[in-house]
């Protein structure tokens, strides 16, 4: 049960570049908590000095978090409301404040968001791709083998991939793009709500030759958006690689909603079709 007489944390979203997109009650939460949790309190600053606001601040991020949650969970006790905040955008998103969060709410205080800026809603709302469906896989790997291994893996989906990219890795995942998932339309939101802002539309070999003509569009801090796969035509007798892999869901004792929505999930396609075929080699054993 939670203590009323205890502190709240706030995780407070900030803007991810335009200072005008911090909403009201974001600064007035600023405003008024006791302390500042912050991934990086220089950059935060910056937005404190914007605001005309002087607070105590301290650093969490990666690398220090779990050393932080003993110490916040302390003024928390004692009734002082905390602000959570990233350097940009929604903290958790690809930003620290997990742990945080994880090991506070598990001890029962008080965690109230504040909602606000986040990349990759603001990207996926401007880039004309599907979004009744999508992926976030946050940032793909950094070496090249297990970024491509991430991308054949991801291959079969049906819905709208989303990653986050940063500027000196941007040609390199664009050419593993293209080698992996070949002419899929790719949409990159470039420098969001700042000045430079840039939406590049085509397929990653035609956005690659578009920053080796104006190598100013691989700077800055980039939203990768990749169109779904197309969906699975319905499964026939003589799909090997479905029947084998639901053969093997039936036989391990996997329900067959449960083998229909495994099979889905790896392979693309609509449950109900696998859930047809799964039925019909049920009934065959």
């Amino acid at each position: 049960m939670t203590d009323v007489n205890q502190g709240t944390l706030y995780v407070v979203a900030t803007p991810i570049g335009n200072l005008e997109d911090l909403s009201p009650r974001a600064a007035r939460v600023l405003s008024e908590v006791a302390v500042i949790a912050a991934e990086d309190t220089r950059h935060t600053a910056r937005l404190l000095r914007h605001l005309g606001l002087a607070l105590p601040m301290l650093s969490l991020h990666e690398h220090n978090e779990a050393a932080r949650v003993a110490q916040l969970d302390v003024r928390l006790v004692a009734g002082e409301n905390i602000a959570l905040v990233s350097d940009a955008g929604t903290p958790l998103i690809s930003d620290p404040g997990f742990v945080l969060v994880r090991e506070l709410r598990a001890r029962g205080r008080r965690i109230v968001p504040v909602p606000g800026a986040c990349a990759l809603v603001a990207a996926l709302s401007a880039a004309g791709l599907p979004t009744d469906r999508f992926l976030f896989q946050g940032f793909l790997p950094a070496k090249g083998g297990a970024r491509r291994l991430r991308l054949e893996g991801l291959a079969p989906r049906e819905e709208t991939l989303v990653f986050y990219e940063s500027p000196h890795r941007i040609r390199d995942t664009l050419a593993d793009i293209a080698d992996v998932l070949g002419g899929r339309r790719v949409v990159l939101a470039r420098e969001l709500t700042k000045a430079f802002e840039t939406f590049l539309d085509g397929s990653a070999e035609a956005l690659l030759v578009r920053m080796e003509q104006d190598p100013d569009q691989a700077r800055g801090e980039f939203v990768i958006m990749i169109a779904g796969a197309e969906p699975r035509d319905a499964p026939e007798a003589g799909d090997v690689e479905a029947d084998a892999l639901l053969g093997a869901l039936l036989a391990e004792d996997v329900g067959v909603k449960q083998a229909a929505a495994v099979t889905a999930r790896l392979l693309g396609g609509a449950k109900k079709v696998w859930y047809g075929r799964a039925l019909a080699l049920k009934d065959a054993r």
